[in-house]
């Protein structure tokens, strides 16, 4: 498994942390400027879900960050402690009938914006690939 580099509480206020760790990774492995952009939201919509849907926002619960390298992949591994859930039968957000709904679209974008996306532990934990 992913070995966790970052362990934050479910507030919103530590996506900034996220942002960070992003940042560090990217900086380190010479990430060019559009995958930066695609690890940065498919990673942080990853944490958002967690906190969000996962834990529900309880700040006792935690999300673990992990990172792996092996020079043709960046991997991140985002988990939560809540109960998962049925990451098969999700809501086309680009359903006409589902446009003006203000949640739906994590998932989707981290599917359009990873090279690979994997849901381990019926989705409490998500693999999320770019390729370098």
């Amino acid at each position: 498994m992913i070995p966790n580099i970052t362990k934050i509480s479910s507030k919103a206020d530590n996506l900034r942390l996220v942002e960070k760790l992003i940042d560090d990774v990217c900086q380190v492995y010479k990430v060019n400027e559009d995958a930066y952009g695609n690890i940065l939201i498919a990673v942080t919509e990853a944490v958002n879900n967690a906190i969000n849907h996962g834990n529900q926002n309880n700040p006792n619960k935690f999300v673990n960050i992990g990172f792996k390298t092996d020079n043709k992949q960046l991997v991140f591994s985002v988990s939560d402690e809540g109960t998962g859930f049925n990451y098969t039968d999700l809501p086309d957000p680009t359903d006409p009938s589902n446009i003006d709904k203000p949640n739906g679209r994590g998932v989707f974008l981290m599917k359009n914006l990873a090279d690979s996306i994997e849901f381990l532990q019926n989705g409490k934990t998500v693999l999320l690939a770019f390729n370098n």
